[in-house]
């Protein structure tokens, strides 16, 4: 397994590409053919940034935390991977729906989605940050294991 460092800074790599997405994401910003060339390389990047962390995870992280010795631990595993689906759709579905070519729809319901979907993801990995990790981080010896 990862060292839980390597999580967090995943989760500071993607925070930080939303961080830079955010201030693009409004109509009159989005009119400007190059910012609206950067926002959609970033929504592809951020993307495909979870679907590699989503899948490292599933590797890596949640087995060992899935046969954990203690039971809250294995508990809070359990917790997350349920409520991660709408987190492993967003990819596939939104470049279906958003992302298919270069001429994406800069609609209301595009910025609802988009900003909705962000927002899941802070709210993900916060909770990954203040619950997941420090429940394992807390065991002597666990967490700092070596890749």
């Amino acid at each position: 397994m990862h060292p839980v460092d390597f999580y967090h800074e995943q989760h500071a790599e993607i925070l930080g590409m939303v961080e830079e997405l955010r201030p693009l994401l409004n109509k009159e910003s989005l009119q400007i053919r190059m910012v609206a060339k950067t926002a959609h390389k970033l929504l592809c990047d951020i993307a495909a940034k979870l679907k590699e962390h989503l899948a490292d995870e599933d590797r890596q992280l949640y087995p060992s935390l899935l046969t954990h010795n203690d039971a809250k631990v294995r508990t809070t595993a359990w917790g997350f991977i349920n409520g991660q689906q709408a987190l492993r759709q967003w990819p596939e579905q939104y470049n279906k729906k958003w992302l298919k070519d270069c001429n994406f729809e800069l609609t209301d319901e595009f910025l609802k989605d988009t900003n909705e979907l962000l927002r899941l993801l802070a709210v993900r990995v916060d909770r990954e940050e203040r619950v997941l990790f420090p429940r394992f981080e807390d065991e002597p010896g666990k967490g700092q294991s070596e890749a």
